[in-house]
């Protein structure tokens, strides 16, 4: 079965958003974990360092080669139903949320980047379906490595480029 992109750009807000949903058989409260815990985290994106209580952690993609550092501000934080946070790496920054709610005896995950350069949309489209999809592996309790890049990118830059305005 091939991965289909579930984004959709929300024209509500200024500047726009780019929103990818997902839906897990899971309690929220694993859910937050895996989307808070550094230990958790590292099965299928990255991990961090630093006290998120501080407001500033440091993070690192581990499921990607040669990845460096990002400084991540933290502005919100609700556990276990939101966080907000700006991350920056080489001089440029891009702002994320995510909202997680019990629905249907499970958790419904949206993941949100503020579009401020549509020109990109069409490789980090595909990266955020890749490691979201990466995440629904590992609350499922399967491999996070089990998901393929090659089925996202470049496969999925056509619908991409679809949701540029």
């Amino acid at each position: 079965m091939s991965p289909r992109p579930t984004a959709v750009v929300d024209d509500t807000t200024q500047p726009p958003r780019v929103v990818f949903t997902r839906h897990f058989r899971a309690p929220i409260e694993d859910v937050w974990e895996a989307v808070s815990d550094p230990a958790r985290l590292e099965r299928w994106i990255g991990t961090y360092s630093g006290d998120p209580a501080s407001g500033h952690v440091t993070f690192r993609m581990t499921a990607e080669e040669d990845a460096g550092d990002e400084e991540v501000a933290i502005h919100r934080c609700e556990p276990p139903h939101h966080w907000s946070v700006t991350t920056s790496s080489d001089g440029q920054s891009w702002s994320f949320t995510l909202t997680l709610t019990e629905d249907d005896g499970g958790t419904r995950l949206e993941f949100a980047q503020v579009l401020t350069d549509p020109a990109e949309l069409q490789s980090f489209g595909p990266g955020w379906e890749y490691y979201l999809d990466r995440l629904a592996a590992d609350l499922r309790g399967a491999q996070a490595d089990e998901v393929r890049w090659e089925d996202y990118y470049p496969t999925m830059a056509d619908y991409f480029a679809t949701l540029r305005r």
